[in-house]
């Protein structure tokens, strides 16, 4: 009974060192995946960061519009005087 019990011991810490190497090695391909898809996240974020610029080209344009209407407004304002 006791060789039993030593035996499967021995069978059993090989399957748990069998286990953790397979785990590590696994662990290490989605690091080095996640390494590779985070270039695609890089883009991402590039294509965001250019929607913001472009949005905020388009607000500048809109801010001298009204800068322009308030000026004109101001100029008839003094005509009128």
């Amino acid at each position: 009974m006791g060789t039993i019990i030593i035996v499967a011991m021995v069978f059993g810490s090989l399957l748990a060192m069998a286990a953790l190497i397979c785990g590590t090695v696994l662990i290490i391909i989605k690091t080095r995946n996640n390494r590779i898809t985070g270039g695609t996240s890089q883009s991402e974020e590039a294509m965001v960061i250019q929607e913001i610029y472009q949005g905020l080209d388009k607000m500048e344009k809109r801010i001298e519009s009204l800068e322009t209407i308030l000026m004109d407004n101001q100029r008839r304002d003094r005509d009128k005087k």
